[in-house]
């Protein structure tokens, strides 16, 4: 029987929903390359050289502010996840990629040519506005007249939406996510404390012990860095008030975005987002405190998802399996000719 896969490539997760055992597999969306154009190592293997590789190997994502910037060895990532990671059928198999909607369509058909332009026969190739596909894996029917917000976090940037009877009324593709965030921690080190530390000790520490509200109890974290001073490796204890100092201003840059949406949305859909709520997916939904930071700024209730990571290609499945929601899916043929 032939497969269907649902994907959603992010900047630093590759999430491929499997229609056949109904679950979602995670990758990170990484690549190393050895002599300018062999692909060393790719994925979780390739994440774990990321800042420790020496200079012979180039340590790389293919995904690049929502939109793919290595074409050619995303593409063998991928294919290589699918059929070797996944033992997927791709012959006859339907294919449903969710993409950005701020993007231009050039960008997207990039994102459709992925499985366009190679040997395998898939039965159907479709794309999906990514945030339609968020609120279908977040449980909501959006086929309803009803206004629906919704904010996915990622790691490179983040798409505020509206949508409404199956359409987006507004959105918007900013240019900061988790990413961000984590430079903001190695910057905000390098000049409080005169340490240098790199993305992968930042995130950890945001994940740990970050916090978008002020910490009410203490907690801490010791890591190891360089001092900038001496340029020998120190021993430092973390604590999260440290944190949140370096992540608060960017953090209320997106909250002061997500206020700028709300001020164009028609009275109407407003009212309908006032009473359920705005919507945060996204693998950085999930720092501590984010919601109620969000609330404070917008007074909205925040619904954060179970795993937000996940949404995505949750609702490519609903795409994949449910009739009534296969219409979100199009071909770039279909869209450029209609």
């Amino acid at each position: 029987m032939a497969g269907g896969y649902g994907i959603d490539m992010g900047t630093r997760n590759l999430k491929i929903f499997n229609k056949g055992s109904g679950e979602v597999v995670h990758e990170k969306n990484t690549i190393a390359i050895v002599g300018g154009n062999q692909m060393y190592a790719y994925g979780d293997e390739a994440f774990s050289m990321f800042e420790k590789a020496p200079e012979t190997i180039d340590v790389s994502f293919p995904i690049v502010g929502g939109v793919i910037a290595d074409f050619d060895n995303m593409q063998t990532m991928l294919l290589e996840i699918l059929e070797k990671g996944l033992s997927a059928r791709l012959k006859g198999a339907d294919i449903v990629i969710a993409v950005p909607t701020d993007i231009t369509e050039v960008e997207k058909k990039a994102f459709f040519d992925m499985f366009a332009k190679t040997k395998i026969k898939a039965r159907s190739i479709h794309l999906c506005e990514k945030p339609l596909a968020d609120a279908l894996g977040m449980g909501i029917d959006i086929t309803e007249p009803t206004g629906i917000m919704v904010v996915d976090l990622g790691a490179d940037t983040t798409e505020i939406s509206v949508v409404s009877l199956g359409g987006l009324v507004l959105s918007q593709l900013l240019p900061f996510g988790g990413n961000r965030l984590d430079d903001c921690i190695v910057t905000y080190l390098k000049r409080k404390y005169n340490l240098l530390i790199g993305r992968k000790t930042a995130c950890t520490l945001k994940e740990n012990i970050g916090s978008a509200l002020e910490p009410t109890e203490r907690r801490a974290q010791v890591i190891v860095g360089r001092d900038v001073v001496s340029g020998l490796p120190i021993e430092m204890e973390i604590t999260g008030d440290i944190i949140y100092e370096g992540m608060k201003d960017e953090l209320a840059n997106v909250g002061q975005s997500i206020r700028i949406i709300l001020e164009k949305v028609p009275p109407e859909l407003a009212k309908d987002i006032v009473h359920s709520g705005i919507y945060l997916s996204g693998g950085s939904s999930k720092i501590a405190g984010l919601a109620q930071f969000f609330s404070d700024m917008t007074n909205i209730i925040m619904n954060v998802a179970d795993d937000g990571e996940e949404t995505v290609a949750r609702g490519l499945g609903q795409v994949l399996c449910e009739d009534k929601f296969q219409r979100f899916g199009y071909t770039m043929r279909s869209r450029i000719f209609s």
